[in-house]
């Protein structure tokens, strides 16, 4: 796990004349006419008129308010959109930023907090120079303020809508800057043919020291959507809660997610804008002590389990009717070792689970409507069984290799192959709709079992192609079942530890 060491922000002046707080401004990119920024002390209100494309993609067109900085520090305002002074609408991707930047550059790397015309807002973020952009994107009204913080290398976002402390709403990245880097403000109109108008007020720039060891930090869970494509790094927060949520399970109707929450089962409802709704316990009877591994059927008829039949007894698959959840729970494993469900077949007729201890467990598959079991692995720790679309070949993760890492099989068991071999621990494989992308968890072989750094990866199955979707906070369970939504969407669920005021209410 990446060390962070936490500095107080040491402020450097650069050219362009002092503007408030800030020492230097510059359209970035290309911005025609110039944008320009201006303050007026006696409403304590930065102005700043920008025209510019975007900031995406792998470079950004944008007007920007700076001053050099080392260290930990946090950028809050209130942003607004004055009345527009042309006669056309407004585009609705117009920006107001937070932006905390690795250099000057249009393609550098950067983190910042962007409220829309719109409403909706989002934390963007490049990892790497010339990179695409990536976000987390919040469907809601426009906030009145917004606070970006860097602690190290986690960059978090918090909000206020109407004058409520500001709390997190679970968006955070893990990224690296260098310093010194930049921190500012930014605007964009979206419109290279228009010039916007946007205020920034109550700017505050403050250095950030570490969380006082005194201080109870709570942690706070995110259920997010992310698009695979390398193009469109769009994520969804679907929801954020300091209950400890693990195993996103996207129900094959993609209308709603499964998840593991403090002890129990629940589903969120996927709505539309994308956002979730209010999390609905699943009744599993009398089955109890229940796993965080589960997983609708392809018709979206059963939900197998892996549960205790009482208080301290092993755990077994089970199979609920999801309709009538809790009611005639039906029995599929039966055994003196505990077992748990990890897949079902494309065709619903077989379950793929996992038997066994700590350092020590096989996959086996048997038919969901019971009979004999059939095993798979006969050596060390392999688990995460998923098929394929057409339910030819088992991808899993094992440490046959002596470390964790993708492998792929035939259903029955045959000619085992691996498919990665790096320098992480590689695990919880889960193949798309349509075959052609393998999902999956990286975390560094010194990672311990317990919530670290973590990253969200996918290959092409045809070619072996690697490469990252997001880098968060996890543990296994953050990608262990099921998540895919479509062929270009997965859940996953990332981690923060934060004070409890950070929440907002209870």
């Amino acid at each position: 796990m990446t060390l962070l060491v936490f500095m107080a922000p040491v402020w450097a002046a650069g050219p362009g004349g002092k503007v408030g707080l800030f020492t230097g401004q510059s359209d970035v990119g290309s911005v025609a006419p110039a944008g320009t920024s201006h303050y007026d002390s006696a409403r304590a209100v930065y102005t700043l008129t920008a025209a510019g494309a975007n900031t995406w993609y792998h470079v950004d067109d944008f007007h920007y308010l700076w001053k050099q900085a080392s260290g930990d520090l946090a950028l809050q305002a209130d942003v607004s959109f004055p009345p527009r002074h042309y006669d056309h609408e407004p585009n609705p991707h117009r920006k107001g930023l937070l932006m905390i930047r690795q250099s000057l550059d249009t393609g550098a790397a950067y983190v910042d907090a962007a409220p829309h015309g719109s409403g909706l807002t989002a934390l963007q973020y490049r990892r790497e120079r010339g990179a695409n952009s990536q976000d987390i994107e919040l469907n809601i009204d426009l906030p009145r303020s917004v606070r970006l913080e860097k602690r190290g290398d986690v960059f978090t976002l918090l909000l206020s809508m109407h004058g409520e402390p500001l709390h997190q709403v679970g968006a955070s990245v893990t990224l690296h800057l260098k310093e010194p880097f930049y921190v500012g403000l930014g605007a964009v109109s979206h419109d290279v043919t228009t010039t916007d108008v946007v205020e920034f007020s109550h700017v505050e720039l403050q250095p950030l020291r570490p969380f006082a060891s005194s201080q109870t930090l709570v942690l706070f869970s995110t259920l997010q959507s992310a698009q695979t494509e390398d193009q469109y790094r769009r994520s969804m927060m679907i929801a954020t809660s300091r209950a400890e949520l693990r195993s996103a399970n996207w129900a094959p109707d993609g209308k709603s997610i499964y998840l593991y929450q403090d002890g129990r089962i629940v589903r969120i409802p996927y709505l539309t804008p994308e956002a979730g709704g209010t999390p609905e316990p699943v009744n599993t009877g009398s089955l109890v002590d229940c796993a965080p591994d589960f997983g609708v059927s392809p018709d979206g008829r059963s939900l197998a389990v892996s549960c205790s039949s009482t208080h301290g007894a092993l755990h077994q698959v089970y199979l609920l009717g999801v309709d009538d959840a809790g009611n005639d729970a039906r029995q599929v494993t039966r055994a003196d070792v505990p077992s748990y469900f990890h897949a079902w077949s494309p065709d619903g007729q077989t379950i793929a689970f996992t038997r066994g201890k700590a350092g020590r467990a096989d996959i086996f598959t048997i038919p969901a409507a019971g009979g004999d079991e059939l095993r798979l692995t006969s050596d060390t720790l392999n688990d995460g069984p998923s098929y394929t679309p057409d339910g030819k070949f088992i991808y899993f993760d094992s440490q046959r290799s002596g470390s964790t890492q993708i492998w792929r099989m035939q259903a029955d068991g045959a000619a085992a192959e691996q498919l990665t071999d790096d320098d992480c621990s590689n695990m919880g494989p889960q193949v798309s709709p349509d075959g052609k992308t393998v999902a999956f968890l990286s975390r560094p072989t010194v990672a311990s079992e317990g919530i670290g750094e973590a990253a969200l990866k996918v290959m092409v199955a045809g070619d072996g192609m690697i490469r990252t979707v997001a880098s968060f906070q996890g543990q296994r369970d953050s990608f262990s079942t099921y998540a895919w939504g479509d062929n270009n969407h997965l859940a996953f669920v990332s981690y923060q530890r934060l004070p409890a005021s950070y929440g907002g209410a209870p």
